[in-house]
């Protein structure tokens, strides 16, 4: 068989023989491929080979392809940090992903606001914070916060409750219960709260034995000096430290820090275990699955898998790394951590650069340990092929149906769905959901503010569907980079199917609206409401899909999320205004300080809450300006109350 990507093969004296990067692109110029080389002559000369030689699943990545380029840098160093850079903007389809098998939560110092505190967390975090885990459960978190605040007495509350605190000077229930130290109050100063917060801090990375040795003194001395009421404080300090120490299970002889990773794979999936180590007690796991979507060794599923862990955990890339296997490149990958570390930790900044090292153990603790992580993998690695068999076969099966119910050519990888949302006429909006390979594409989802604002569910989805593929027009004809560059390359991408939710009035609206709109590879269908009927242009009877059938359920997923998408963006349309035009009526009070007063107290309902002097204290806000704003909202409450 002919390998198709003969047809766009470079001249082989065109490709340098450096390191870089190489980019497979598909006929909408989409990204389906990111690798790296040493070389990316020699490299990329493996992909024109004759077909029977490639791998099967490298084969479906040429088919799709109709275009290579590449970039070429200075090291393997660079091009391991710039493949890296460019899978992550790209996503490439058939680069590997890791997934995480589930949310872990973080516990966070959120040590970048100039007054910390402390929080779980299961999204990244600010930069400059400091985060410690993963946690297997967020109550494990909150036990162990609960014990370490009476040692280190840190502000846990949010922004809202801190300012309020701030704003009234009465503490809340914590500082009574001497679990916060009240910095919102002036009980304690900025400076000796971020004492404290650098205490637990170093205590959470195993930095122990000072909080316990000066416990014990402080205890002894209250004791000696017959101020018994300060010891026991002292003593109920010291047991919930301890009990906070038995937490951290010790796994090393030696106050250490290492991460293990350890990889359980067949030849199209694996998944990946990681266990951090600080001061030789274990703080946190954490797992990943992976699809391979390339033919990887696990060498190279290594390399990929650390540059990954590491982009997330920046702040904390530790000096070794037990791993089965060398990973390919490993003494580019280990300067290029090395570097990461070193920027992250202000005090080594200037010394020279010590390899991140990665180490295979033979024998020993450290090979125990590592073999605790392999079982680990497997028994994840069970688990996740049960549940995603289940999950992909029953995707793959509604893609398969909807396409042949349809009668269409080409696969489904691309579903859009739009929908329309108002109330009574007014705030009309519009909203667009993306699906991609059966699974939602957030990212790429898209709100409409129209201009229409009439009961008009036909012109709003004109409306919708012109500007959309209005816009597609245009990212398709700006030249690759340029559209790339302004980071909105989404928009050229067409989808397989269209689906509008309603029925065949506005399926003919939406085709109204791209008329004179290049679509012809498009197909677009309206989904009616009352029996979950598909309708396509021109034809007199609907599809209708078997009750209990996976494309029906697909449809109705993709259908249910347009029309939540859509409807959380009018209420917060609806709440927008109603803040708004609460103070439109009030002299004095243009865009710039009804939006100040908006940011500083987060609600209108806290709005009529604030005293006078709190309005006072927003900048722009004269004392005689505040007076007023009280009054006219105080005035509009009360005849809202008043009885009719």
């Amino acid at each position: 068989m002919r390998n198709p990507a003969a047809s766009f093969r470079p001249e082989p004296g065109s490709i340098p023989e450096s390191p870089g990067c190489y980019l497979f692109r598909d006929r909408d110029g989409r990204v389906v491929y990111v690798g790296k080389a040493k070389s990316l002559r020699s490299r990329l000369a493996n992909y024109f080979q004759g077909f029977a030689g490639i791998a099967p699943r490298t084969r479906a990545m040429l088919e799709a392809a109709r275009a290579v380029e590449w970039i070429v840098v200075d090291s393997e160093v660079e091009a391991l940090h710039l493949e890296y850079t460019l899978i992550q903007r790209h996503r490439p389809r058939y680069n590997v992903r890791y997934r995480d098998d589930k949310s872990y939560p973080y516990l966070v110092l959120t040590t970048s606001e100039p007054v910390p505190r402390a929080r779980v967390s299961r999204t990244d975090v600010a930069k400059g914070d400091r985060r410690f885990g993963p946690y297997a459960h967020a109550y494990a978190i909150r036990e162990t916060l609960d014990l370490l605040q009476r040692v280190f007495p840190v502000r846990t509350c949010s922004q809202g409750v801190y300012d309020r605190a701030a704003r009234t000077g009465r503490p809340c229930l914590l500082f009574h219960i001497d679990r916060c130290a009240a910095p919102c109050t002036g009980e304690v100063t900025p400076e000796e709260h971020r004492a404290l917060v650098d205490g637990l801090a170093a205590f959470l990375d195993g930095d122990t034995e000072p909080v316990v040795a000066r416990l014990e003194a402080d205890m002894a001395g209250a004791a000696s000096e017959l101020n018994f009421e300060a010891a026991a404080r002292l003593r109920d300090q010291l047991f919930a430290a301890q009990r906070a120490m038995e937490k951290q299970q010790v796994v090393a002889e030696h106050e250490e820090d290492f991460d293990a990773i350890a990889v359980h794979e067949d030849e199209l999936e694996a998944a990946v275990q990681a266990f951090f180590v600080r001061r030789g007690r274990l703080v946190g796991r954490k797992g990943w699955s992976v699809d391979k979507v390339e033919p990887l060794t696990t060498p190279a599923l290594l390399t990929s898998f650390v540059l990954q862990l590491y982009a997330e955990r920046d702040d904390e890339v530790p000096p070794v790394v037990l791993v089965p296997e060398l990973p390919d490149d490993h003494e580019a990958l280990s300067l290029l951590l090395a570097e990461q570390r070193r920027s992250s930790r202000s005090g080594e900044r200037g010394r020279p650069i010590q390899h991140v090292q990665f180490r295979v153990p033979q024998r020993g603790a450290k090979r125990h340990f590592l073999a605790t992580v392999e079982q680990n993998a497997a028994e994840s690695f069970q688990r996740t092929r049960l549940k995603r068999a289940s999950d992909f076969d029953s995707r793959t099966r509604a893609l398969k149906e909807l396409q042949e119910a349809l009668d269409l050519d080409e696969a489904l990888l691309r579903i859009e769905c739009y929908d329309i949302s108002h109330l009574g006429g007014t705030g009309v909006v519009g909203s667009m959901v993306v699906f991609e390979d059966g699974l939602p594409r957030k990212r790429d989802y898209r709100r409409f503010k129209l201009s229409v604002d009439t009961n008009d569910d036909y012109a709003a989805m004109r409306e919708v569907l012109r500007r959309r593929f209005t816009r597609l027009a245009e990212e398709r004809a700006r030249p690759i980079a340029e559209r790339e560059a302004d980071g909105e390359a989404r928009f050229a991408y067409p989808p397989n199917l269209v689906i509008i939710d309603g029925g065949v009035g506005q399926l003919n609206a939406a085709l109204e609206g791209v008329a004179d709109l290049p679509t012809d590879d498009v197909a677009f269908v309206g989904l009616a409401k009352r029996f979950e009927e598909l309708w396509k242009p021109g034809e007199r009877r609907p599809v209708v899909l078997p009750r209990g059938s996976e494309a029906l359920f697909l449809v109705q997923r993709v259908r249910d999320e347009a029309h939540r998408f859509a409807v959380s963006y009018q209420r917060t349309r609806r709440r927008a205004d109603v803040q708004h035009s609460a103070l439109d009526d009030v002299p004095g009070i243009g865009p710039t300080r009804r939006q100040a007063l908006l940011t500083r107290f987060g609600s209108l309902a806290a709005l009529r809450r604030a005293s006078v002097e709190d309005l006072a204290g927003v900048p722009g806000v004269s004392s005689t300006l505040a007076r007023t704003v009280h009054e006219h909202l105080q005035a509009a409450e009360q005849a809202r109350r008043a009885p009719r």
